[in-house]
């Protein structure tokens, strides 16, 4: 009967405080994955370890930073890691793709936000990862406002193939997602494999059909690496004079020796 005297006491204003402070630490615990994982990605590091048990002496980028920040501060280490409950700890590695995916994605709407209604152009590579999955990486290039040429890592998409089509596609489908039309594509730049730089069926010639002032330019800098390379296994002999040298300065085959 007492207790029913007392409104405060009643069951639904106890739920209320208690969930209250159980949203304020889920907050504070996801505020502070938010805060790692954003620094790991502005400084190109990586995220997670081999062996992210909590008995581990080194549980990865993560893991560690949500440690460190923990020592800190009293009330973050009252909220992560052992303290946090095993159902909402905010650390797996789903959860840090998640958060990873929402920064991107905020970037790429700067990115578009600063392109604006200008033309723009596009550079283009594949490769191989470790797991054997074809990747796309994407590059805009544009003018901004202020009268600057910006070149700015875009997207990496994955790929069921290489073939031109796939690839236009692909790079049809991210720039639809941004509202970049094709139409004002002034530029794009591969490097010299067939399906990217065919004269009648590669990505360059789809996306001429389409926009036809998209001129195409061999990337440069695959033509310095194609030059390096071919450099590199080129074996050339000494020239008479450079043999003549050695000897004149006490080196024999490009090296030093004494005289007795």
């Amino acid at each position: 009967a007492d207790a029913l005297m007392k409104p405060s006491g009643h069951i639904d204003k106890v739920m209320h405080i208690i969930g209250g402070e159980e949203v304020l630490k889920h907050r504070l615990r996801l505020k502070t994955t938010i805060m790692v994982v954003k620094q790991l990605a502005l400084q190109g590091s990586s995220f997670r370890g081999h062996d992210e048990s909590d008995d581990s002496l080194n549980p990865g980028n993560v893991l560690a930073w949500i440690g460190f920040a923990a020592k800190l501060n009293d009330q973050i280490n009252s909220v992560v890691l052992r303290n946090a409950p095993g159902n909402a700890k905010y650390t797996s590695p789903s959860i840090q793709k998640e958060i990873l995916g929402i920064i991107a994605n905020r970037v790429r709407c700067k990115i578009r936000e600063e392109i604006g209604d200008s033309c723009f152009s596009i550079l283009v590579d594949e490769a191989v990862d470790e797991a054997g999955r074809e990747q796309m990486s994407i590059i805009v290039r544009y003018v901004s406002s202020s009268g600057i040429v910006t070149e700015r890592f875009f997207a990496l998409k994955s790929v069921a193939d290489t073939s031109a089509e796939t690839l236009k596609q692909a790079i049809c489908d991210v720039l639809s997602q941004y509202d970049l039309q094709i139409e004002k594509l002034r530029g794009q730049g591969y490097d010299g494999a067939s399906n990217m730089s065919g004269q009648f069926n590669g990505v360059k010639a789809l996306f001429l059909r389409d926009c036809p002032y998209a001129y195409f330019v061999h990337c440069f800098a695959h033509r310095l690496q194609l030059a390096l390379m071919t450099s590199a296994k080129l074996q050339l002999d000494l020239f008479p004079w450079q043999k003549l040298n050695f000897k004149s300065y006490g080196m024999k085959d490009g090296t030093s020796y004494s005289k007795r």
